[in-house]
C-alpha cells in the first residue's frame, strides 16, 4: 500500500503538474521584471505582455530611477526597521507565552491560547478604523513603535505554532535547570530558548515576509506625511491627472520583492522543519 502512494505521489503527472503550476506562480513575477527594463512609452495595456525589444529595451534606467526619486532608500530603510524590530518582538514575547501557556495548567492559560488562535480568523477590517484611532491616541504610528501593533496582529500564528512546539520539550530539563539555580527567566533563555532555534527561524521568515509586504496597516497607522513604507511608496508613483510612471513602479516592485525572495529561499527548509516540529503534538 505504501509503495502504492509513493508511486502515486512520484508519478511524471504530479512533477508535470507542480511544474505548471509554478509557472503560473511566477508569471506574473516575471512580467514586472520585464516590463522593468521597458522604456516608459512601451508599458501599456497591449505592450505590457510583451517582451522588450531592441527598441524599447531601456536596461536599468528605471532602477536607477526608483532608487534616486521619491525617498526610496529612507523608506526602505524604515519599511527594514520595522520589519526587524516586529519580527524580534514577535518571537521573544510569543514564545515566552508558548511557554507560560504550555507548563502553567490553569484556566487562564487556556483562555490566552484559545484568545490566540481566535485572533488568526478575525479579519483585518473589523477592527482598522478603531485601530488607527487608537494608534493616534497612544502614539503609535511611527516605524519606531509601530511593531507593538505588529505584535498584536502575528501573535496567533506565533503563539500556534511554538506552542505546539514547546509540548515536544521534555520538562525533565528545565527541572533539572531549576535544581541547578536558575530562576524561570534564566531557564528561559539559557534552556528553552535555544531549543526553540527551528521554530524561531520559521515564525520569523513568516513574519517577515507578512509585515515586508504590508500595505494596509501602515497606512492606516502611519503619518503618511512624514513616513512612508516601500509598499506606501510605490503608490506614489502615480502622478497627477492619471499619469503613471511604469517604468519606475515596476523596478520598485521588484527592489521590493527581491529581499524577501532571497529571505525565504535561504530559510525555506528552517520554514519546513519549524512547521512539522510544531506539530508532532496536539
Amino acid at each position: 500500500m505504501k509503495s502504492k502512494r509513493r508511486s502515486f505521489a512520484n508519478s511524471p503527472f504530479w512533477t508535470v503538474l507542480m511544474t505548471v503550476v509554478c509557472v503560473i506562480y511566477l508569471y506574473p513575477i516575471f512580467m514586472v521584471f520585464m516590463n522593468s527594463l521597458k522604456v516608459e512609452t512601451a508599458i501599456t495595456t497591449s505592450g505590457a505582455f510583451t517582451l522588450p525589444t531592441a527598441d524599447t529595451f531601456a536596461g536599468l534606467s528605471n532602477y536607477g530611477n526608483a532608487i534616486g526619486a521619491k525617498g526610496f532608500l529612507v523608506s526602505f530603510g524604515s519599511t527594514a526597521f520595522i520589519t526587524v524590530s516586529s519580527v524580534v518582538l514577535i518571537r521573544i514575547c510569543c514564545s515566552m507565552c508558548a511557554w507560560y501557556i504550555t507548563r502553567v495548567n490553569s484556566a487562564a492559560s487556556k483562555v490566552m491560547y484559545y484568545l490566540c488562535v481566535f485572533s488568526m480568523v478575525v479579519p483585518f477590517q473589523m477592527v482598522m478604523f478603531t485601530l488607527s484611532s487608537l494608534a493616534d491616541k497612544l502614539r503609535l504610528n511611527t516605524p519606531w513603535n509601530i511593531c507593538i501593533i505588529y505584535l498584536g496582529f502575528g501573535a496567533g500564528l506565533a503563539v500556534f505554532m511554538f506552542t505546539g512546539f514547546m509540548k515536544t520539550i521534555p520538562v525533565e530539563i528545565e527541572e533539572a535547570a531549576m535544581i541547578d539555580g536558575c530562576n524561570p527567566i534564566q531557564t528561559y533563555f539559557k534552556v528553552v530558548f535555544p531549543i526553540l532555534r527551528p521554530t524561531m527561524v520559521s515564525v520569523g521568515i513568516l513574519e517577515a515576509m507578512w509585515v515586508w509586504n504590508d500595505y494596509l496597516l501602515p497606512t492606516l497607522v502611519l503619518d503618511i506625511k512624514k513616513y512612508r513604507t516601500i509598499s506606501m511608496l510605490i503608490q506614489y508613483f502615480r502622478g497627477s491627472y492619471g499619469r503613471v510612471e511604469m517604468g519606475p513602479m515596476m523596478a520598485c516592485i521588484m527592489l521590493t520583492i527581491f529581499p524577501i525572495v532571497v529571505v525565504y529561499l535561504l530559510g525555506q527548509k528552517h520554514i519546513i522543519k519549524g512547521v512539522v516540529a510544531g506539530a508532532v503534538k496536539g
